[in-house]
């Protein structure tokens, strides 16, 4: 009797498909057009944890710790925190009028 080859599968993870500035700004501009904030914060932890966590905490002055809670998905990060991460991975935010659909 033939025995079949287990699988493991990894969860998956947005960080390791964000290899250049194109493929970030894109998942970005996705994750946008949410208008959810806990999705937010998790989109700028993928950036954070492909980036560098430890980088972007010298950064922004905050403790990796503080940035792994932060930018889980699971809460709602202040405004601050999150201004300070969007700066610190070099990005700048704009507004835009919505089309009106």
């Amino acid at each position: 009797m033939k025995t079949k080859a287990k699988t493991t599968l990894r969860p998956f993870d947005a960080a390791n498909y964000l290899q250049t500035e194109e493929d970030i700004a894109m998942y970005l501009d996705t994750v946008l057009e949410d208008d959810d904030p806990a999705l937010l914060a998790a989109a700028l932890g993928d950036i954070a944890r492909a980036r560098g966590m430890t980088s972007l905490a010298q950064a922004t002055g905050l403790s990796r710790e503080s940035l792994y809670k932060s930018l889980s998905g699971e809460r709602i990060p202040t405004t601050e925190t999150l201004f300070k991460v969007i700066h610190a991975l070099g990005f700048k935010l704009s507004v835009s009028v919505r089309n009106a659909s």
